[in-house]
């Protein structure tokens, strides 16, 4: 890592002010909104659940709009049952506007909400103190396993997690994405490795194989429009790179070959292509559901 250079989650408020950025310009929530309306109900009602409560546990779920769309559609398979939704997530910020989605939302009387705000590591510290033996009938981790330290040991504790024909659904970048392509090349010149790690859902399924559990994947077609990251002076255009590089202030603080090198890079077919005079970064996405054996 270039010594000047620090990890854009070290600023928690330029990091949710870039992630916001990013989702106005990306299509990564329709794309996922269409994989729940398609593909999402098949998933549940493959969980024959036949308890009277379906209980659910959401890792790293943000500020819960996935969330509330996944259980609209557990609440159509399950009428009537009861769901306790858990909810693991280390930001504040987030879980603030968490609640007032809920609390915004009609039907959600038959739902239970609890909130734990941790990283992934401290729940699963916590579920070991108390000797719980909790499982769920869907587990989610939705773009999170990059803040993780030890990517196989939190896969195995979350499928030790599952109740009988429970699902567990991981979201992550692609392998064939311009992520994917960008920290191949420079990751070990960016500050992410601080906190997080360069994976995608191809290294997940490599190591779901190794552990032999059994799982489905989907491919989510997702774009980002970055033009602004070209324009000089823009701020947006500023905040994207941050969120694309993981590094706060990266124009301002990297080193000039670097910025040059990744710029290029970013406008170039292993990152991206070019529609209708604007620079649009292929952000696909991969789902991947694991069985409960």
């Amino acid at each position: 890592m270039e010594p000047a250079m620090r990890s854009l989650l070290s600023d928690n408020g330029r990091y949710v002010q870039s992630f916001r950025l990013f989702l106005k310009n990306s299509t990564e929530h329709q794309c996922m909104q269409e994989f729940i309306e398609t593909k999402l109900p098949e998933i549940i009602s493959s969980i024959e659940n036949e308890k009277p409560a379906f209980d659910i546990l959401g890792v790293g779920s943000g500020s819960g709009e996935i969330d509330l769309q996944m259980i609209s559609k557990i609440q159509a398979r399950y009428p009537g049952v009861l769901i306790n939704n858990h909810i693991v997530e280390p930001s504040a910020e987030q879980i603030l506007s968490y609640k007032e989605r809920v609390a915004k939302t009609t039907g959600l009387s038959d739902i239970t909400f609890n909130w734990y705000k941790k990283t992934s590591h401290e729940f699963e510290e916590q579920i070991h103190g108390e000797k719980q033996n909790k499982k769920f009938d869907f587990i989610h981790m939705i773009q999170m396993l990059y803040y993780v330290k030890d990517v196989p040991a939190t896969l195995k504790f979350f499928r030790s997690c599952l109740a009988p024909h429970g699902k567990l659904l991981i979201i992550l970048v692609s392998g064939t994405s311009g992520w994917s392509t960008l920290w191949k090349k420079y990751g070990s010149r960016l500050p992410l490795n601080d906190l997080c790690l360069y994976i995608t859902a191809g290294d997940i399924q490599d190591i779901l194989s190794s552990m032999g559990a059994k799982y489905k994947s989907y491919d989510l077609q997702s774009d980002m429009d970055i033009t602004e990251c070209f324009v000089e002076g823009d701020l947006n255009g500023e905040l994207l790179l941050d969120f694309l590089t993981e590094t706060c202030e990266f124009k301002k603080n990297a080193p000039p070959d670097l910025k040059d090198q990744i710029l290029q890079d970013l406008k170039g077919p292993g990152c991206s292509s070019t529609k209708d005079g604007r620079i649009i970064f292929n952000n696909n996405l991969s789902v991947i559901v694991v069985e409960n054996q």
